[in-house]
């Protein structure tokens, strides 16, 4: 009898334990797909044969990353483990997500400047101001206003919640080299973080990685400032309290609804067009105030371009990562804003901007014979014009532009990092460049 027993409780305990096995197999042809959560990509379906017709070998993976991805109460899974992670063990479940203090969660993309490993060296923090100081030449030779600033990243402006495990960098980060940088080759630049540390309100999010609408309107009174457009934004109407889902708490629990609440901003009378999403690629808008704004900006946009679309007659809000400047001779834009976001600063020496590479006035006679540098005619440039890239085949001083000569003329080129360069130049690529710089003070070729 008690064998039997054993054996009935052993029988049970396996059909418990099959049963929830099969509960997300089942639910996966019962139960509609689920969606991904915030920067989430899902895995697509599984491929028995290729393009080609040939046997795709690699099924099996694809067949197990598929499952893991798509099967039924997965998200509900995963918040229940990550509700656990936190309540017992006091860590994120989620690799991208680092969680803080009194509840508040950070993007783990910002560890590298909170902790200072997210380095700029000095031909870094020149090349980046250099290529401003390129993009402001350009605008202002259309008659529009240059404008560039930093969104701060949350861990810079609330390191008060994160969490003590994470040491605090003590040297300057990189949004502070840069800025040092832009004020030695006289770029102006809006800085945002004393502004925001100012304020004793917290004007970012504690479950997102980004500002609320209040410190979105705080950013937008600082930009209509240094344009000299009216603003009062952040001391305008707010209204009542409306839900919000921040994009780590999605990350982290994403099959919970997040009680954090934000009130949006009252009396803006600006029109957009139909279907347009805060994370479109192309924003336009009509709005109340004068000018033509052209604005490059990331995530931290998506709250921040309704003040400044109400601020300007038109506006575009493009999420290129490559800014294509020529819009703004396009759309006759009287002012061009860049935003980007701290923890993305690495972008000004790995994407270029479009425009026409800058003439020089520049003597090459004397130029002492460098190593060689070899060219590639392609990339993305306007109609009439053709880039040129290349890097530098020795090392170069760090404040060292780079000028590209051909057919008689000598251009300033952008400077990518690990000593590249770009330029967009007149004509059809061909024929013959040569490639200078400075290296211990002589002009190279």
């Amino acid at each position: 009898g008690q064998d039997m027993t054993q054996k009935t409780k052993a029988r049970i305990a396996l059909t418990a334990f099959l049963a929830a096995c099969l509960i997300p197999s089942a639910g996966m042809l019962l139960l509609p797909q689920g969606e991904a959560a915030a920067n989430q990509t899902l895995a697509p379906a599984p491929r028995l044969f290729l393009e080609d017709g040939s046997f795709n070998t690699q099924v099996l993976d694809e067949v197990t990353d598929y499952v893991a991805d798509h099967f039924a109460f997965r998200q509900e899974m995963i918040t229940a483990g990550a509700a656990l992670d936190a309540a017992v063990f006091h860590v994120s479940s989620e690799e991208d997500v680092v969680l803080g203090e009194d509840g508040w969660l950070y993007y783990a993309d910002e560890l590298g400047d909170y902790s200072g490993t997210a380095a700029l060296g000095a031909r870094e923090a020149f090349a980046a101001a250099r290529n401003l100081a390129l993009m402001r030449e350009y605008c202002e030779s259309l008659g529009a206003e240059f404008l560039f600033f930093i969104a701060p990243n949350k861990s810079s402006l609330y390191p008060g919640h994160m969490p003590s495990s994470y040491p605090r960098a003590l040297s300057a980060g990189r949004a502070e080299l840069l800025h040092g940088e832009l004020e030695r080759q006289g770029v102006d630049y809006l800085d945002l973080f004393g502004l925001f540390i100012s304020r004793e309100e917290e004007l970012y999010f504690a479950h997102d990685s980004h500002w609320n609408s209040r410190g979105a309107a705080l950013a937008a009174d600082a930009v209509c400032s240094a344009l000299e457009l009216p603003g009062g934004y952040f001391s305008g109407q707010f209204g009542p309290a409306e839900a919000h889902s921040g994009d780590l708490f999605e990350m982290l629990y994403p099959a919970a609804a997040d009680p954090e609440t934000d009130s949006p901003p009252q009396g803006l009378s600006f029109t957009q067009g139909e279907g347009v999403r805060p994370d479109s690629i192309t924003i336009d808008t009509t709005g109340g105030g004068s000018g033509s704004l052209l604005m490059f900006r990331d995530s931290f946009g998506e709250l921040l371009y309704p003040y400044l679309a109400d601020s300007f007659a038109s506006a575009r809000f493009s999420r290129q990562t490559a800014y294509d400047l020529t819009m703004a001779a396009q759309l006759g834009s009287t002012a061009v804003v860049v935003e980007i976001v701290e923890r993305n600063l690495g972008w000004l020496v790995e994407q270029s901007a479009v425009f026409p590479a800058p003439e020089r006035e520049l003597d090459l006679s004397a130029a002492a014979e460098g190593a060689a540098c070899e060219l590639e005619s392609s990339g993305q440039a306007p109609e009439g014009l053709h880039r040129v890239s290349g890097r530098l085949g020795a090392a170069c001083d760090a404040d060292s532009p780079v000028y590209i000569a051909r057919g008689g003329a000598v251009y300033e080129a952008s400077l990518l990092s690990g000593g590249g360069f770009t330029a967009c130049l007149p004509g059809e690529g061909g024929g013959d460049y040569t490639v200078c710089w400075y290296q211990d003070g002589a002009l190279r070729s």
